[in-house]
């Protein structure tokens, strides 16, 4: 919790506009009873009334990228009072991505969709992969440029995998808490470095 605010102000310092960071996945609820608690009560620690002021001043918005039905009132109200208080802010978008996971949230999009043909809003012939975009829970922050996988493994674990089709995939042995300024500027450097083509081929000349 403690390494989240100072990660936001680096990006913010380095003209990042938008960062996605995987808190709870909608897998974790198998965890032990003990942990899933300390997890659901993290919102309404790091985003209690004194700490949003400081989102505020810095012109931080937080956005919650994730199911909304399951996790404990408190902590529905912690994010959505975050999400609320900070809704004009615009100098980085904070994804919170808490009882999330891709497969949930593209079933939650198709089903926007569907219902959209069946009441006539859309015709099911101009339904484009754009609409399903548009009704995913980061829908207010383009495609993802970067992936940065802490901990030492090397997989996505049903993290934005629509967002990702064409990000930059970074691994580091670091776990989250030790993970600082220094390597994410490592990140940065790597992804710099990077020859990103789209499926396309650079023009040399």
């Amino acid at each position: 919790m403690e390494n989240i605010w100072p990660t936001i102000l680096f990006c913010k310092k380095e003209g990042i506009k938008h960062l996605t960071m995987f808190c709870f996945s909608t897998e974790n609820w198998n965890r032990p009873k003990d942990e899933v608690k300390y997890l659901m009560d993290f919102p309404g620690e790091i985003f209690s009334k004194k700490e949003q002021e400081k989102y505020i001043k810095e012109g931080i918005r937080v956005v919650w990228a994730g199911r909304r039905t399951r996790v404990p009132l408190k902590t529905k109200e912690s994010l959505e009072e975050i999400e609320k208080n900070t809704k004009d802010c615009d100098q980085v978008i904070v994804n919170i991505a808490l009882d999330y996971g891709a497969f949930e949230e593209v079933e939650t999009s198709l089903k926007i969709v569907f219902n959209d043909i069946n009441s006539k809003k859309i015709d099911l012939n101009e339904v484009t992969i754009e609409n399903v975009l548009d009704n995913l829970y980061t829908k207010e922050s383009p495609q993802v440029d970067l992936l940065v996988r802490t901990g030492g493994e090397k997989r996505l674990s049903n993290f934005m995998l629509l967002q990702l089709a064409y990000a930059e995939l970074y691994f580091i042995d670091t776990y989250w808490p030790d993970f600082k300024e220094n390597n994410l500027k490592l990140a940065i450097e790597y992804y710099n470095n990077r020859d990103r083509r789209f499926g396309g081929i650079k023009d040399e000349n």
